[in-house]
């Protein structure tokens, strides 16, 4: 079995560290999976042909910045990114309620939907239309579905007619159907430099090809995304213009209008992930509105309403209907009708509604918390987001601050994991404020990052 040997070309720097940020690159890029044996350090400097100490440095470094653990006895493994101590098992998305504080999980609120969901279950259990949701149900047998799609699409600001509305089971489930129908082995699919990653991992199980978009201090910038249209002649461009993770940018109205008219110019396909949407109603239009004719529109209740209401909605063109609901039917046959008789039920009578209004509430109540502790700290939040972005000063590294919150008992997630080409990623932080229920938990979990990033003693600058 072939040995792991980092790809030293081009890279500047004492050896040792050269070793490290290769090791982290492939890490971040999923070359070296969580649990992999790395060579004994000894065996790793024959390959590369310097010194073992270069290399025992290198390991050292890298366990201290969380990327590797030790055993004895048995060698030295790549660390899950979510263990906070060797040996740790990878954290779920339970929210539990002892344990590491779990500030890297960009989940909304859950509980508000507990009660109305009790009753409207209790309402279908006496039905008699349960029976029908138990079956198979046909395109007509769904149109009342389509019509609540139509709903919530216009409480997100987007005007779409029942028959182009395509439910999914959530916004991730729309985004592969929305790969799988549209896009062809070989196909280049851009996205943002910081992204959310499982669309990486879609296009390379479909054979596509990816590039980044350069993005600045406010979103995607529309000259870089037509810089790529001229040269490289992209099929699609899937971005988050609203509370994007993980900056928590919300692109303005001018750059989505430069977008919108850059795509219709080159005939590219914009994805446009609007998840977050309901929870900035105030944002600008949507690029759905720009361009409707080279949009395929995503939402769902899931970051809004409640996590495990697996139910989203598509808006494409007119004639990418039959594409996309031929994807659908492909991947799971028909949406889960009990499922979208809940969605439907919530949306039709303004529960669902109501309930992202509680979601914004909530986040903002804990964005006013995490200002207050975080006041010596440089951020980047929106009040009505449910994440903050810490780009970090001059001399630290994001990989070695995570590793030192991991080791106080707080679990946070750095640019590197958005990143589409890690060498390049920005030293930054980003804090989740709503997966953890209990409000005392996660104002101890921001109180230790700030003590963290505040007590002068520490030195999180590179070994030179």
């Amino acid at each position: 079995m072939a040995i792991w040997l980092p790809d030293l070309y081009g890279r500047t720097g004492p050896k040792y560290l050269q070793i490290v940020e290769a090791m982290a690159e492939d890490i971040a890029a999923g070359r070296l999976a969580a649990g992999t044996r790395l060579p004994p350090h000894r065996e790793l400097a024959y390959q590369l042909g310097i010194s073992a100490n270069t290399t025992s440095r290198a390991y050292g470094e890298a366990v201290r910045r969380a990327l590797l653990r030790g055993e004895v006895g048995r060698g030295t493994f790549v660390r899950s990114a979510d263990m906070s101590e060797p040996g740790a098992e990878p954290q779920d998305l339970r929210r539990a309620r002892t344990g590491p504080i779990d500030l890297s999980r960009n989940l909304p609120l859950a509980g508000f939907a507990e009660a109305p969901v009790r009753r409207l279950l209790a309402e279908i259990s006496d039905s008699p239309a349960l029976p029908a949701l138990l079956d198979y149900q046909s395109d007509d047998d769904l149109s009342r579905h389509a019509e609540a799609g139509r709903l919530w699409l216009d409480y997100c600001g987007v005007e779409a007619r029942p028959d182009e509305i395509i439910a999914t089971v959530g916004g991730q489930h729309g985004l592969l159907c929305t790969l799988m129908a549209l896009l062809r082995r070989g196909d280049l699919l851009l996205t943002e430099t910081l992204t959310y990653m499982p669309v990486h991992a879609m296009a390379e199980r479909l054979g596509l090809n990816t590039a980044a978009v350069e993005m600045d201090g406010d979103g995607a910038l529309p000259a870089a995304f037509e810089d790529l249209c001229r040269r490289s002649k992209p099929k699609a461009f899937y971005l988050t213009p609203t509370l994007h993770a993980p900056t928590t940018v919300t692109l303005s109205d001018g750059r989505r209008r430069d977008i919108a008219d850059i795509a219709a110019r080159h005939d590219v396909l914009l994805i446009e992930d609007d998840v977050f949407g309901p929870l900035k109603p105030d944002r600008p239009a949507p690029l759905a509105m720009r361009a409707p004719d080279h949009v395929v529109y995503v939402t769902s209740l899931s970051k809004s309403v409640a996590p495990g209401l697996r139910a989203g909605f598509l808006r494409p063109p007119d004639h990418l209907v039959p594409a996309l609901r031929h994807a659908v039917n492909l991947s799971v046959w028909m949406t889960p009708p009990l499922t979208l008789e809940a969605a439907t039920r919530l949306i039709s009578d303004g529960t669902a509604q109501a309930l992202a209004a509680r979601q914004r509430d909530a986040a903002a109540r804990r964005q006013t918390l995490a200002r207050s502790i975080f006041r010596d700290v440089e951020t980047v939040a929106d009040e009505r987001g449910l994440h903050v972005w810490i780009p970090l000063p001059v001399g630290m590294r994001a990989d070695v601050v995570r590793a030192q919150c991991a080791r106080q008992g707080v679990l946070v997630s750095e640019a590197r994991s958005f990143a589409v080409r890690a060498k390049g990623a920005s030293e930054a932080l980003r804090v989740c404020l709503s997966h953890e229920p209990d409000e005392a938990r996660l104002q101890e979990g921001l109180k230790k990052i700030a003590q963290l990033l505040g007590d002068p003693a520490r030195s999180y600058a590179l070994e030179i």
